[in-house]
């Protein structure tokens, strides 16, 4: 006798019986995850200040200065990396703003008891998880790119016009720096999702992240200048936003080490945000097993 259908000697047919897929799961969240208000504002507010960001720092120009001369032209490659820094400026709100969301992704079921339904359906709770996370990375990742993408779509037949620079969309390095920025876009989502997973609290899981992105590289750093201690400096180097910001250099620099400070190149600096999210993560599926929903 199988489990998919019976027929009985009286022509009776038994109902096929479901069983639970990862690619069931993954639907699922997906539903959850656009049924909610916050979000459609999430993925409206990045696209919206990504191109309004990059629409006022390429098409605005800054008052001359008595006695300061006028710069001179840029090189075809310093004209490319500025075309970038334009395109991704919005970038810097965005990875807030997908902070956020990341965070509220998973917190928020924690906050409504919908998790309880959610770990009864998947019981081994490890496959919703992970499910999660991929439904998260795969929304960050379209979002990330239409708004980077968009923004150097809207602005880079601007910029021969208000800034004198020519963007070259043949160029590897421009695409390889706006994909970057938006697997940056990506990573940070998924960190803070899994900080909110350990927390399991909106308000505690938003603060860390947010924390974590924001505020932390700046107290660092100061620490770092007020002591001139080598080892805090190059804390700093490592936090999420800083190796993040690497990821969309136009002509990174190779990782080196200069009176002791270390820099990384893209490569380092996307392995060291995976290692962040990857420990985080598993950190967090831990702790998802031990603990009471």
């Amino acid at each position: 006798m199988t489990t998919s259908s019976v027929t009985a000697t009286t022509g009776t047919t038994l109902p096929r019986t479901s069983r639970l897929t990862f690619g069931g799961i993954m639907k699922s969240e997906f539903i959850k995850l656009f049924t909610l208000r916050s979000t459609f504002w999430c993925i409206v507010i990045v696209v919206v200040l990504s191109v309004g960001i990059g629409l006022i720092i390429a098409t605005v120009n800054p008052p001359a200065r008595a006695g300061v001369p006028a710069a001179g032209p840029l090189t075809v490659a310093a004209q490319q990396a500025q075309a970038v820094s334009f395109a991704t400026a919005g970038s810097q709100i965005s990875e807030l703003v997908l902070a956020v969301l990341g965070a509220l992704v998973i917190t928020g079921e924690y906050g409504t008891g919908m998790i309880r339904s959610t770990f009864a359906a998947v019981p081994k709770r490890t496959p919703a998880l992970i499910a999660k996370a991929l439904v998260l990375a795969i929304t960050a990742l379209v979002v990330g790119l239409v708004s980077i993408f968009g923004t150097a779509a809207i602005i880079f037949p601007l910029l021969p016009g208000t800034k004198n620079i020519h963007p070259d969309w043949t160029d590897g390095h421009v695409l390889v720096s706006l994909i970057g920025a938006a697997l940056y876009l990506v990573l940070v989502a998924l960190i803070s999702f899994s900080i909110g997973a350990i927390i399991r609290n909106s308000a505690g899981g938003i603060a860390a992240a947010l924390g974590l992105v924001l505020v932390l590289p700046g107290l660092v750093g100061l620490i770092g200048r007020l002591t001139q201690l080598t080892w805090i400096e190059n804390i700093a180097t490592v936090l999420p936003s800083a190796v993040g910001g690497n990821l969309s250099v136009y002509t990174g620099q190779k990782t080196q080490v200069v009176s002791g400070l270390v820099s990384f190149d893209r490569l380092d600096s996307g392995l060291i945000l995976l290692a962040w999210f990857v420990v985080l993560f598993v950190l967090a599926a831990v702790l998802l097993k031990r603990r009471d929903a």
